[in-house]
């Protein structure tokens, strides 16, 4: 009864799929604590081609104690730390992930080492934000970058020598409890909030489950009622994620790059009759000070004899002001804000130029939309 059920959802589901320009609920939401968790540890590369940090104390350090797990006495004066780095280790723990599957982890020099490339990661736990160990990570490392440095001091690098990668290298020992087995409803959270969204998400999961199935709470989130049976809630988690909705439709809004002059529109942006006159003024000032020789004349026994002193400086200021012919824009009713920014940039206007006007056009309320400059 239960295979029926779901299978009928299923085909209920493939009949609304022909909403126009719909997307699915699992690409404009997440389902609230499926998350991953970030993990970071310290750990020590070997096996180096002379590219290791050298001398620096916390690697020596690290090889001393290193050694010393075995049953060796060292003391740093007797460690050469050419062939090791100290690195970082980080890596991404997904939800649900259990305790013996792998994970891929990356490395990070912390010193002065030149490149990893040829290293093993040795044995390293990796902590999560609250000091547990979550996984042990160790194995070889690919290395995309190099770098080469000859005898007279000369250097190439190519891409980042001193970050590597370990496929698969880290094993998971804990697991994160999550909540998703014993809620009882589900939470949905919109990657982009808004209203509007939110409730066409609740209508769409409504129209498919049954009225009262989900309640949106905010422009973010959306409370869905879940079977209390472990297995049906991933049946229906699954459903859930392949209904589709018609978003609600994005604010008005013109994102600007000042820095490369990258203009992006949005759909709704609408501008109102209006005239723009914009010029530019550039104003240069060229100092060219004048050294005049001075004397100093001295009477000595009859005889006049003249001494070069310091010369005199006359400072010479030259400003000059240049002002572009100011350009005019009419734009009659219907004309669109791409049309707008063709027309300034057919005159070879610069990105502040456009900036500026865009702006103007927003103070003055012709652009109605919101202004975003990165």
């Amino acid at each position: 009864m239960r295979l029926f059920i779901i299978g009928l959802l299923a085909v209920t589901l493939s009949l609304l799929s022909g909403v126009a320009q719909a997307d699915r609920v699992k690409d404009i939401a997440a389902l609230a604590g499926v998350r991953s968790n970030q993990l970071v540890g310290y750990g020590l590369v070997v096996g180096l081609s002379g590219t290791g940090d050298g001398d620096l104390g916390i690697t020596l350090q690290s090889l001393q104690s290193m050694v010393s797990r075995f049953g060796m006495v060292t003391e740093l004066e007797g460690l050469n730390g050419s062939n090791a780095a100290a690195v970082i280790v980080t890596a991404d723990l997904p939800a649900f992930i259990k305790p013996g599957q792998t994970l891929d982890v990356t490395v990070s020099t912390l010193g002065p080492a030149e490149s990893l490339r040829g290293g093993t990661l040795l044995l390293t736990p990796l902590l999560g934000v609250d000091g547990e160990t979550y996984a042990l990570a160790q194995g070889n490392l690919v290395v995309g970058g190099l770098g080469v440095t000859g005898q007279d001091g000369s250097s190439l690098t190519v891409n980042v020598p001193t970050v590597g990668r370990v496929p698969q290298g880290a094993t998971v020992e804990r697991l994160v409890e999550n909540e998703f087995i014993t809620n009882e409803y589900m939470v949905l959270n919109l990657h982009r909030p808004d209203f509007s969204t939110a409730s066409n998400v609740a209508e769409a999961i409504n129209v498919v489950f049954g009225g009262g199935t989900a309640v949106p709470i905010d422009a973010s989130s959306i409370r869905v009622q879940a079977p209390s049976d472990p297995e049906q809630k991933v049946s229906f988690a699954s459903l859930i994620e392949q209904v589709e909705v018609q978003p609600g439709d994005p604010p008005a809004q013109v994102i600007v790059n000042s820095r490369t002059g990258t203009v992006v529109i949005g759909g709704n942006v609408n501008v109102t009759p209006a005239v723009i006159t914009h010029g530019s003024l550039t104003v240069r000032i060229r100092e060219d000070p004048q050294a005049v020789p001075q004397s100093e004349t001295i009477i000595t026994d009859g005889a006049v004899i003249n001494t070069p002193v310091a010369p005199l400086e006359t400072q010479d200021s030259e400003i000059t002001v240049d002002e572009q012919e100011a350009r005019a824009f009419l734009f009659d009713p219907g004309v669109s804000l791409s049309d707008v920014v063709d027309s300034i940039n057919a005159i070879g206007a610069t990105p502040s130029d456009l900036v500026a006007i865009l702006e103007a056009l927003r103070v003055s309320g012709a652009l109605r939309a919101q202004l975003i400059i990165i």
